[in-house]
C-alpha cells in the first residue's frame, strides 16, 4: 500500500502561517488526486483542498483566499500553506492521495490516508 508521511503542523497565533507537506513512497502514478482534510474535535472529517493531476484546485469556502494547496510530482509531495490562520481552524489535517501505483509489477488502484497532523492556532 502507499504510505504518507505528513509534516509541518504545530501551534501559532492568530494571524500566524503553518505550511503542511504530505510525501508519499511506491512507484505512483502522476495521475492522482491529492488532498487535505481537516477534523475538529466533535465535527466531521471536511475537505479542506484538493488538487488534481492537472493542478485544478478546488477550496472549502472557509479557507478560500487565506490556504494554497500546490504539489510536486516528481517528489509525490502535496502541500497546504495556510496563512492568516484562525482559532476556527484547530483541528488534526490529514493528506488524502487517490490514483494507481505499481506493485509487484501491476498497476493497482489504491486510496491512502495520512495520520494526520495537529493545527492548533491560538487566539
Amino acid at each position: 500500500q502507499v504510505q504518507l508521511v505528513e509534516s509541518g503542523g504545530g501551534l501559532v497565533q492568530a494571524g500566524g502561517s503553518l505550511r503542511l507537506s504530505c510525501a508519499a513512497s511506491g512507484r505512483i502514478l502522476s495521475n492522482n488526486y491529492m488532498g487535505w482534510y481537516r477534523q475538529a474535535p466533535g465535527k466531521q472529517r471536511e475537505l479542506v483542498a484538493g488538487i488534481s493531476s492537472g493542478d485544478s484546485t478546488n477550496y472549502a469556502d472557509s479557507v478560500k483566499g487565506r490556504f494554497t494547496i500546490s504539489r510536486d510530482n516528481a517528489k509525490n509531495t502535496v502541500y497546504l500553506q495556510m496563512n492568516s490562520l484562525k482559532p476556527e481552524d484547530t483541528a488534526v489535517y490529514h493528506c488524502n492521495v487517490q490514483g494507481h501505483y505499481y506493485y509487484r509489477g501491476e498497476l493497482t488502484a489504491f486510496n491512502s490516508w495520512g495520520q494526520g497532523t495537529q493545527v492548533t492556532v491560538s487566539s
